[in-house]
């Protein structure tokens, strides 16, 4: 009986006044985070992405080659191209000039079966609408038919007509998006240069000839940076693997098979991991998806074939794996396919089925022409991915004698680790900690009830060196795979994962930062997806304590403060004067605090301050890591001497 009046409690609540119809763009702004991903500073940036991506599609339909991206100084952003133009005139549907049907109505526009798109990366139909409705203000001009239109948008509605505000050349056509983001909407407001240049680069390798300019008037001088590569993906992986040593020339794949249109490059270094990125129709996909299974399946069976028949492969011998053959691969593939399915509306993955026998087969063809005409070529990749194999078995002897060594002691647990009491991974974090004093600092100052403490001592090996037999040899990195409970690289297992917040711990000096990417280029390596999913962080302990002298009320009040760095503190001489900020203490190491300042300053989750790790570009990541760690001396002098001046050191 309470049941069924509950339920007709619930009814009576539960009305048709309840359901609400959300007009024209009122949905986006009401929800941003449906559109495009949220309001933080990646979908700040996504703005732009989802503007420069419509003249982008021009470029792909052959109608445009030159695209122009301008900050101005306010942060309102313009970006042109010399496509056809929107249409301007009426659309029978809605009675409307077609640019304003576009700009203002979503799943709008000529991607949905009219014919004025063959390819396009947007296919959702929400990109510029959504833009529109999340800026303070929008102005759309179009260079079309002799005329130059103009119409003015704020939050996205508009406030004039599509009208006619001069002449121009017939030949001159194009499109002209300026907007400004809605500072009630954004939680970040400053766009960041380097975060889009990349993003542009990226685009300029994928869309092979055109020119993308990119100005930022906020600086003076205003800095501008212009995009150009006939070379395609060809020139992308040269771009990757400029700071490694190659095996040969990128093998370049340029083919159309039935609808859809391959492009793709390989080719084979001295490092020792895969670096392979795919898109679709210039969309990164970072889950990978059919195109990328297409082309490592072709890579690990053409590999085989040519080592099977030159009698590198015996008999009786197993062929090698696609980890072996891909262990030093360094490949891109992107491909433009007429009806893209994704997996979401982030587009992370690529599902259409048919493309991966048609990558497969563009790969086959080209790659194993290829390896005939160059057999000198073909050997060394052959030679590489026999180390590969080898090194794979030594691995796993020295994987699975981790594993058995783990079961023996501590019920799989290294001795150094204090472990947490909780058994619950989403409540227990585990601090990785620079040294036996540290350590020792932070296993009384933690609260043991959720947070582990792993000490290292020590330096990590630089895995960007190693190879992973010699890295799972060593002893501190068996104690982080034990500890953390995910095993590693191809048997990597996330769901064994003991901690959903590591902490890397290091003192705030050079040594510290050292220990720090060397632990950072292990996970990125190795464990890659504790990274994607938002597991790893880095503590930020202060690097001094100041006296500070106030004036509140014509009186003079002192405070004791941490302050995190150098900028930090500058920033408080300039706000209250030199006199008034004592240095009380300069903390050279975390074993120099106590355990309550330990906990205070950098383990209390009360008041930390700690930095989620994320990639945001997979393939820049990459080559910084390389850059950084690897084995090529002379670009990382090149990158410590044009950043010398940002360096703290200690003296």
């Amino acid at each position: 009986m309470g049941e069924a009046i509950n339920k007709q409690a619930a009814q009576a609540a539960y009305t048709a006044d309840q359901i609400q119809v959300l007009e024209g763009l009122e949905a986006v702004r009401r929800r941003p985070g449906m559109y495009i991903g949220g309001t933080d500073v990646k979908a700040l940036h996504h703005m732009v992405y989802e503007v420069v991506d419509n003249s982008i599609d021009e470029a792909m339909q052959g109608r445009a080659d030159r695209i122009r991206i301008t900050i101005h100084k306010d942060e309102s952003v313009t970006v042109e191209d010399n496509g056809a133009g929107i249409p301007v005139d009426i659309q029978k549907q809605t009675g409307l000039p077609a640019v304003t049907v576009v700009m203002t109505k979503l799943h709008a526009g000529g991607k949905f079966g009219g014919g004025g798109y063959k390819v396009s990366g947007g296919l959702h139909g929400v990109g510029v609408s959504a833009v529109n409705a999340l800026s303070t203000w929008m102005e759309t001009k179009v260079k079309r038919n002799g005329k130059l239109y103009r119409q003015r948008f704020e939050r996205g509605i508009p406030v004039t007509e599509v009208e006619i505000i001069g002449e121009s050349d017939p030949d001159d056509t194009g499109t002209i998006q300026t907007f400004l983001r809605d500072d009630t909407i954004f939680q970040v407001l400053e766009y960041n240069f380097h975060m889009l240049a990349t993003r542009f680069r990226e685009m300029a390798f994928l869309t092979r000839g055109i020119d993308i300019s990119f100005v930022d008037e906020r600086v003076e001088p205003q800095h501008e940076t212009t995009f150009h590569f006939e070379g395609g993906v060809k020139s992308f992986v040269r771009y990757l693997n400029k700071n490694r040593e190659v095996l040969h020339s990128p093998i370049y794949i340029d083919m159309d098979v039935e609808t859809t249109h391959v492009e793709a490059a390989i080719q084979y270094t001295d490092g020792f991991s895969e670096s392979v990125f795919a898109f679709a129709n210039t969309i990164n996909t970072p889950d990978g998806g059919t195109h990328l299974t297409g082309l490592r399946t072709a890579v690990t069976r053409l590999i085989n074939d040519y080592a099977r028949k030159q009698g590198i492969i015996k008999e009786k011998e197993e062929n090698f794996t696609g980890d072996d053959t891909r262990q030093e691969m360094t490949a891109i593939v992107s491909v433009k396919v007429v009806e893209p399915q994704f997996e979401g509306q982030n587009k992370l993955k690529l599902l259409n089925n048919e493309v991966r026998y048609h990558v497969e087969q563009a790969i086959a063809d080209a790659m194993g022409r290829w390896m005939e005409e160059n057999p000198r070529d073909a050997k060394s990749i052959i030679e590489k991915t026999r180390t590969a194999f080898r090194a794979r078995e030594a691995a796993k002897k020295a994987r699975d004698l981790v594993i058995r060594k783990s079961a023996l002691e501590s019920l799989t647990l290294p001795g150094k680790l204090a472990d947490c009491s909780s058994r619950n991974p989403v409540e227990s974090e585990m601090y990785i900690v620079e040294g036996d004093s540290a350590g020792g600092t932070a296993k009384q100052g933690r609260d043991r009830r959720f947070q582990a403490i792993l000490p290292l001592r020590g330096k990590i090996l630089n895995i960007e060196k190693t190879s992973l037999d010699k890295a799972l040899a060593n002893k501190e990195i068996q104690a982080l795979i034990t500890a953390l409970g995910t095993n590693i690289g191809e048997n990597f297992d996330l769901s064994g994962l003991r901690y959903h917040r590591i902490m890397l711990m290091t003192d705030a000096d050079v040594d510290g930062a050292h220990i720090r990417t060397l632990l950072l280029t292990f996970f990125y390596r190795y464990m890659e997806p504790l990274v994607a999913n938002g597991h790893l962080y880095i503590a930020q302990p202060p690097l001094y304590r100041v006296s500070l002298t106030r004036s509140e009320h014509g009186k003079a009040k002192k405070t004791q403060e941490y302050v995190f760095d150098d900028k930090a503190l500058a920033a408080l001489k300039r706000e209250l004067g030199e006199a008034n900020v004592k240095l009380e203490q300069r903390y050279k190491g975390l074993g120099e605090m106590n355990e309550e300042q330990l906990w205070e300053t950098t383990m209390n989750p009360a008041n930390r301050t700690v930095l989620r790790v994320s990639v945001e570009d997979a393939a820049e990541a990459d080559r910084t890591f390389d850059m950084l760690m690897g084995s090529n001396v002379p670009p990382r002098r090149r990158f410590i001497q044009t950043h010398a001046n940002q360096a703290r050191l200690d003296i």
